[in-house]
C-alpha cells in the first residue's frame, strides 16, 4: 500500500536526507511547511488511487481470455467500473 514516504520521494526527490512517515530531514534544514504537508497528502491520495486501480483492473490473463473467448465487452465493462470507482485526479 502506498505510504507517505513514497509520496515524499515522488515530490521531493533529492531535497531531503531521510524521510519517515512522521518526519522529513530536509537538506536545507527547514521545517516542513503546511503547504508541503498538503502536497504530500494529495500525492499520497493519488498514489493510493493508482494502486487501487491496478489491484482491481483485469489481469493480463483475464485480458487474454477475453480476447480468445470474444468477451471484450465484459472486459471493458469491468475496466470502466474500476475507472469510475477510482477516477484520476
Amino acid at each position: 500500500m502506498a505510504n507517505k514516504v513514497e509520496a515524499i520521494k515522488a515530490l521531493y526527490s533529492g531535497l531531503y536526507h531521510k524521510a519517515t512517515e512522521d518526519k522529513i530531514d530536509w537538506k536545507d534544514g527547514h521545517t516542513t511547511t503546511d503547504a508541503e504537508k498538503t502536497n504530500i497528502d494529495a500525492k499520497l491520495s493519488e498514489l493510493q488511487i493508482i494502486e487501487n486501480r491496478k489491484n482491481e483492473y483485469p489481469t493480463i490473463e483475464e485480458c487474454v481470455h477475453a480476447i480468445l473467448d470474444d468477451t471484450l465487452t465484459d472486459l471493458q465493462a469491468k475496466r470502466t467500473a474500476v475507472k469510475n470507482k477510482y477516477p484520476k485526479g
